[in-house]
């Protein structure tokens, strides 16, 4: 971003802006770690005759979820932010819910195919605050991810009907 004078419009726009996309980029360090530990009581404590494939695809998904929470993490410090980093901020800044931890795997599935809507849909809306900062590195990083998630409720959706 390039500096700006102190007093002028442009500047505190600026400035508005991106500590807008900054709050909504910590919403989703947010949802990300609450996404993770919800993913992990899922793969430790799903049972059932779709024992194998959720559990693989659970540790597949917070593998995921690891790694996005990082970029985003990494682009808030890249916009001169710092990423929440505690699980209160977590929890207080989270738009999911945590696990239950008595779902059965079809509950748990249900879950997932919610928070990743949810979470797409709170992407795509960053993606579009982000694209009217002039901030074309965050919209394309956060589109990129919204297809992802986009992808996963599909196949998982697609798993509920067989």
């Amino acid at each position: 971003m390039g500096q700006q004078t102190a007093g002028s419009k442009a500047g505190s726009d600026t400035s508005q802006a991106s500590r807008r996309v900054i709050d909504l980029l910590n919403r989703q360090v947010a949802n990300c770690n609450v996404l993770y530990v919800k993913l992990h009581d899922y793969h430790w404590n799903v049972k059932g005759p779709n024992f194998y494939t959720l559990h693989a695809k659970f540790e597949e998904l917070y593998d995921e979820v690891t790694l996005f929470m990082d970029e985003v993490a990494e682009r808030v410090l890249a916009l001169g932010g710092k990423p929440l980093s505690t699980m209160i901020s977590y929890l207080a800044e989270t738009t999911l819910s945590e696990a239950k931890g008595d779902e059965d795997a079809e509950a748990m599935v249900r879950s997932l195919i919610q928070d990743l809507s949810q979470v797409a849909a709170e992407l795509k809306e960053t993606a579009e605050i982000a694209d009217e900062a002039g901030d074309l590195p965050t919209h394309d990083m956060l589109v990129g991810k919204q297809e992802q998630l986009e992808k996963h409720v599909w196949m998982l959706e697609a798993f509920l009907a067989s």
